[in-house]
């Protein structure tokens, strides 16, 4: 018989685990549409693009990822996400619908180098993005 209060923290930390997962993806979605809401706003002319708090977050964000690519450091999410996991004996992840789906789309296999020129080129035009389009100014452009 299996102990219910060891089902139950298995649950939690699998829960956890997913909450975690969550949580990647949306850095990850926040990451790369927000560098295509920066283009696609400038010829829109949506203000709030240039709204510093957003583009300081965005740029810290991108920059965390490139350096952890050079540096060989897996992200913390993912180090924290594959501990309650592994406490909760689930590490391949046959966890949850959320947790394949999002596994899914989050880790795919591919040499380093190509993760490191594909962060490094993107976190890129991240700086790229700061010349042409200029945050900090919260009135719509004219012409």
């Amino acid at each position: 018989m299996v102990n219910p209060a060891l089902m139950e923290s298995s649950t939690a930390f699998l829960l956890a685990a997913d909450a975690i997962l969550f949580a990647h993806v949306l850095v990850v979605v926040f990451t790369v549409f927000g560098l295509l809401f920066i283009f696609v706003g400038r010829a829109l002319r949506w203000a709030w693009i240039r709204n510093p708090w957003f583009r300081i977050i965005h740029l810290l964000t991108i920059l965390v990822v490139v350096l952890q690519s050079w540096f060989r450091i897996i992200c913390p999410l993912t180090t924290i996400e594959m501990d309650f996991r592994s406490r909760a004996g689930d590490i391949q992840y046959k966890g949850s619908f959320i947790a394949h789906w999002l596994e899914f789309i989050l880790y795919y296999q591919a040499p380093v180098w190509v993760f490191v020129f594909c962060y490094t080129v993107f976190g890129l035009l991240v700086v790229g993005s700061w010349f042409w389009v200029r945050p900090g100014t919260f009135k719509r452009e004219e012409g």
